[in-house]
């Protein structure tokens, strides 16, 4: 980057963490600090809760995600505005009665102390190893335009923004996230508008489009039900829905963006406008991955988007990188060539066209097979940590394409984008570890001296461990995967617990409990078995939890009406 580049990004980065330290200032008690006294406006809510689902593994890696895959991912959100209302209905007028710190209070009042335990547990390990997911996604930023070592800038990256989440609270949390978002959609949008105005002389919007669609980039929606199939209608709506009502529900990161809000009203303003925005915010940021294709497809690409583990396989195995590269090219200019004359056939009219697209398809296979090969000899020669380059292709874009100034400007977006995420979790964290497990365990008093440092040392705490987990995030592919296939492995049986209390009201607690873990195994045994889809796993953790409690309400009936002898 250029020296304006680094003060466009220090500067800006510096100011986020001035101005929630300014915020945040003033915290006196537990109240406050986790909290922030229940006095956020409806649209500080709504931005807080945007901000806290679109981490930076969100404009990294989504445009990777549809560059690869297509824009089928934005199924995955079709079922987000259904959840919003049911939640609104439902949950937010109980959290806001009963004036809990988290969900899961609400559990041990309906239940017991064990069920609200376990649920806590469940949440504090999805979203702890979520989190430092979160944290590696920036990460790689620094490690590629610095190249340092990725396990320094996690710990890096980690640490900047604990200054202010340890400091200020909830309420520095929620303000640095009004201001980010505001500035990450600003700036995404014109990226956007950057990519359009760089395809080649000549080359409209529309033209992009076309070769995208082409390409098969711009497959928003899948009507064909498969149980395997990751992304389609079916588990977009139906998976999407358990899976949203179970994370903006239950998940202390997000209801606690909605619970410190002024009022029941306020809370739910926030949250409806969040499920209007959210499908077109994530179709645009798919949108731009499917148009990056279009960009290559019409200037040249890289053999692969992480420059760095690709200069290393020539540094070691010259020959090798040296063929990648001569059939690369020779695949690059044909493809190039092909796209052009499919815009000149589409405007002519011409009858060849559909021989010209098959041969544009099977190009375009050799080179996604061509791809491969380069992975998984960097894979196998173990030059690198990272397994694939999915994560690096809206990277690329920006080091290579934008202007001076864009540049630093959108690595701190993506830096922006992170830290309101991992904030809101890291807050959420501490609440519950501080509220649920804590103060479930060691019931003397604290003043609110003791109960602020309490708080903040659970923050760092969680800070620490995130960092932790960072470290091994390298395995894990296209992180924002990840991070969905992670959260589905326990947002359905908590879900489930939920639904439960709210809506089978002759179960108790020690049947729920056992119900939960029962649910929780078989989440666990149907994703290892590899047999669906993961959206599916929380329509199956959710519906478990329902199973078992209605079994554990049999077992108990049976044995109430047998004849005891004595």
């Amino acid at each position: 980057m250029s020296k304006f580049d680094w003060a466009v990004l220090c500067i800006t980065l510096l100011a986020t963490i001035v101005y929630g330290i300014f915020k945040g200032r003033g915290q006196k008690n537990a109240h406050s600090y986790l909290l922030a006294n229940q006095q956020m406006p409806w649209y500080v809510v709504m931005l807080g809760i945007m901000a806290t689902q679109a981490s930076a593994i969100t404009f990294l890696s989504a445009p990777g995600q549809a560059y690869t895959d297509g824009m089928r991912f934005v199924q995955y959100y079709f079922g987000v505005p259904l959840a919003m209302i049911v939640i609104s209905i439902t949950f937010i007028p109980i959290f806001q009665r009963l004036k809990v710190y988290t969900a899961y209070e609400f559990l041990e009042q309906r239940f017991d102390q064990k069920t609200r335990v376990l649920t806590s547990f469940f949440f504090l390990l999805s979203r702890g190893l979520s989190t430092g997911i979160s944290i590696y996604a920036p990460s790689i930023i620094l490690s590629t335009i610095l190249d340092w070592n990725i396990y320094l800038t996690n710990i890096l990256t980690g640490g900047l923004l604990l200054i202010y989440t340890y400091t200020g609270g909830a309420k520095a949390v929620a303000h640095t996230q009004k201001l980010q978002f505001l500035i990450i959609l600003g700036t995404m949008a014109f990226a956007g508008y950057l990519l359009i105005q760089n395809l080649p002389g000549g080359v409209s919007f529309s033209d992009a489009l076309f070769i995208a669609g082409k390409s098969g980039k711009l497959n928003v929606i899948t009507t064909e039900f498969d149980l395997n199939d990751r992304y389609n209608i079916w588990s977009g709506v139906i998976g999407g829905f358990f899976l949203a009502l179970s994370y903006f529900g239950t998940d202390q990161s997000q209801v606690g963006r909605y619970i410190s809000a002024k009022n029941t009203r306020t809370g739910r303003i926030g949250l409806l406008l969040n499920g209007l925005v959210k499908i077109p915010l994530q179709f645009s940021i798919l949108l731009i991955g499917a148009l990056l294709f279009a960009f290559f497809a019409l200037k040249p690409a890289p053999v692969y988007f992480n420059e760095r583990s690709f200069n290393l396989l020539e540094n070691n195995y010259p020959q090798i990188a040296s063929d990648f590269t001569a059939e690369h090219n020779i695949l690059q200019d044909k493809q190039i060539a092909l796209s052009n004359q499919l815009l000149e056939q589409r405007d002519n009219g011409s009858n060849a066209i559909d021989n010209t697209v098959q041969e544009y398809k099977l190009n375009q296979q050799k080179i996604k097979e061509l791809h491969g090969q380069v992975e998984t000899t960097i894979n196998e020669k173990n030059i690198s940590i990272e397994k694939t380059d999915t994560n690096y292709i809206f990277l690329y874009f920006v080091q290579n394409i934008l202007p001076t100034g864009m540049i630093g400007l959108l690595f701190a977006v993506i830096f922006m984008a992170s830290w309101g995420s991992i904030a809101a979790a890291l807050s959420s964290l501490a609440t519950s570890s501080y509220k649920d497990i804590q103060q479930s365990f060691y019931k003397g008093e604290h003043d609110d001296k003791r109960q602020l440092i309490c708080s903040r040392l659970h923050t760092l705490g969680w800070t620490i461990f995130s960092i932790g987990v960072a470290m091994f995030a390298t395995q894990m592919g296209s992180l924002i995967e990840a991070v969905n296939i992670l959260g589905s492995l326990f947002y359905g049986p908590i879900l489930g617990i939920f639904l439960v209390a709210f809506y089978f009201k002759k179960v108790e607690g020690p049947n729920v409990f056992v119900a939960a873990i029962l649910a929780e195994i078989t989440v666990i045994l149907v994703y290892s078995l590899d047999i669906i889809s993961f959206l599916w796993l929380n329509v199956i953790g959710a519906a478990a939890v329902y199973f078992f409690c209605i079994i554990g309400l049999i077992i108990k009936r049976i044995y109430s009406t047998r004849p005891h002898t004595s």
